[in-house]
């Protein structure tokens, strides 16, 4: 029984609990009893395996006092052969404890489920767009596109692990300043000329020039817009592909490749200012076009056709708002840098403007990243010359190492990634850690099966000891672990449960023999502790394919 199953089992005692009972205000059970129960591992486990203060929340509905409700409700629940006990605490609390068949069915849905322990159907009618990295084709992802990266791909195997459809998107900026910058700066760098002072540096400008030449010998033929342009063209190209490559290697790949020009190009931009106009959401004023974004929470109006006649940079964003809506997305999920705190009621704004729920609408915004060795900040890459880069930090840590120091922190706050800590090869490195900790897993298997000692039809009711159960109600966690980080964008809390995890198998391997040893007869104990390695070995590679971190059998 897992906490969900408890949860649900601990609600519909409580609605059996006031069903008949005349209650205040002619309500009825149902519509005062929560939907979804709290059940919790309490602090000190001598209290109890969970607790539960659904008396607490539902007596004063119910015309009750606390502690009347939470007897009525131990008396229900502690009659049920899969509960041991239900004792009252303080003002209304329930302490549970589960009964070894209950607890040990934890183990056999466990590996029943396999890969699929920890799914739901949670968001079977979401089609959900998210939107991640995102960097400019200008040069190779900084470390604030590789934190996307790691994290949206994470956070894109959680939501379709609890059921949604997902198109993973990378919005292709080929459109504006900077790209026009980058162009100059290949041209410079193909005449061996100085970098333009607005221009971009480093050794992958250098490489691109020479690759472009190499492609097209008569690139530095024509006029100087048909110059610029053949440098735009191509180096774009090539820049873009490179960016595909570091992503690919680093395990993210993007179903749709969205290019910022084709808004322009196929009159998206043109369609959605008219349908500002003609719904009164865009006004003139001063020779310009601005959107009432006033009107929809935003700080102020946005212009989006510049005095001039140009389109404002919001205006391809208000276009890419109405495409992914239209291509019947239910959400969009935008991953954002630090420096984007503006476009959260920006895009919120220009989407209820067009006709679409802003709720619908989601922005989440990355701190920063930074590197560190011996205490001190590593600011320079050998290739971009001013930033580290995604291909810099894979190279010095590691691929699985690169994405598990990006994930397991919440996104909101700076990240400080110490690479002395993620080069050690011991437990003090937490990627290290928990792949140690499936890979000693997967050793137990092996041994096992060479010993002839296999789980099948195992007496889980013999996991008593108090590791066991420790370890037990931990695997039980991971459907609500999964759950809580899909519904809060935090893949984060999958990491930190497989550290938590990873903790608490080591200590039940400390404490309990799983295989007999040399010379002795297999009991009935180890077929039941084997099946509790399996589950466990199950869980941890769950929470790493979740992570996009590869599950080791051997280090």
């Amino acid at each position: 029984m897992t906490p969900a199953d408890l949860a649900a089992t601990v609600r519909t005692a409580t609605l059996e609990a006031l069903a008949g009972r005349e209650l205040p205000d002619g309500a009825d059970a149902e519509s005062i009893v929560p939907a979804s129960v709290t059940v919790e591992r309490p602090r000190n486990p001598e209290h109890g395996d969970y607790a539960t203060n659904v008396a607490l929340q539902v007596a004063k509905k119910a015309g009750m006092n606390p502690r009347e409700l939470a007897q009525l409700l131990a008396d229900a629940l502690s009659s049920l052969p899969e509960i041991d006990s239900a004792e009252i605490a303080g003002p209304g609390f329930i302490n549970l404890r589960l009964g070894a068949a209950a607890t040990g069915s934890i183990v056999s849905d466990i590996v029943e489920k396999g890969p699929s322990f920890g799914a739901s159907e949670e968001y079977a009618d979401a089609k959900i767009n998210l939107e991640f990295v995102s960097a400019n084709p200008t040069g190779p992802i900084h470390l604030g596109g590789t934190r996307w990266a790691a994290v949206g791909d994470s956070l894109g195997r959680v939501l379709e692990f609890s059921g949604a459809e997902v198109t993973r998107e990378y919005y292709f900026n080929d459109h504006g300043g900077q790209i026009d910058r980058f162009a100059r700066s290949l041209v410079a760098a193909a005449k061996n000329e100085p970098t333009p002072e607005d221009g971009y540096g480093g050794e992958y400008i250098g490489e691109i020039a020479r690759a472009v030449v190499d492609k097209r010998p008569d690139a530095l033929g024509g006029t100087d817009a048909e110059v610029q342009e053949t440098f735009r063209a191509e180096g774009v190209e090539m820049m873009f592909a490179q960016i595909k490559e570091s992503l690919h290697e680093f395990g993210v790949d993007f179903d749709v490749y969205f290019h910022e020009n084709s808004l322009f190009d196929s009159g998206a931009v043109d369609r959605s200012i008219q349908t500002l106009k003609d719904n009164g959401n865009l006004y003139e004023a001063d020779g310009a076009w601005w959107l009432r974004s006033t009107d929809f929470g935003d700080d102020k109006d946005r212009v989006v056709i510049k005095s001039d006649g140009d389109a404002a940079y919001i205006a391809g964003d208000i276009a890419y708002v109405a495409d992914k809506f239209d291509r019947g997305h239910t959400l969009a999920i935008y991953m954002l840098g630090a420096d984007h705190h503006g476009y959260i009621a920006r895009l919120r704004a220009a989407a209820q403007a067009l006709g679409y729920d802003p709720d619908a609408v989601e922005v989440l915004i990355g701190q920063m990243v930074n590197l560190v060795r011996d205490g001190k900040p590593v600011k320079m890459s050998k290739r971009a010359g001013t930033v580290i880069t995604l291909d810099d930090l894979v190279d010095l840590i590691g691929r699985d190492a690169a994405r598990y120091s990006l994930v397991r922190s919440s996104v909101d706050s700076t990240l400080d990634i110490d690479l002395d800590l993620w080069e050690k090869q011991s437990n003090d490195n937490p990627v290290y850690y928990v792949q140690y900790g499936h890979t000693r897993l997967a050793s137990i298997e092996r041994k096992a099966a060479e010993a002839g000692v296999t789980a099948d039809a195992a007496d889980l009711s013999l996991l008593t000891h108090e590791k066991e159960g420790d370890l037990i109600r931990t695997l039980g966690e991971f459907p609500a672990v999964v759950k809580a980080a899909a519904e809060l964008r935090e893949p984060h809390r999958i990491a930190r449960y497989a550290e938590e995890l990873a903790s608490v198998f080591h200590k039940f391997y400390d404490s309990c023999q799983i295989l007999p040893k040399a010379g002795e007869t297999p009991e009935p104990i180890h077929a039941a502790r084997l099946a509790l390695a399996s589950a466990s070995r199950q869980v941890l590679a769950n929470a790493l394919h979740l992570l996009g971190i590869t599950a080791p059998e051997r280090m």
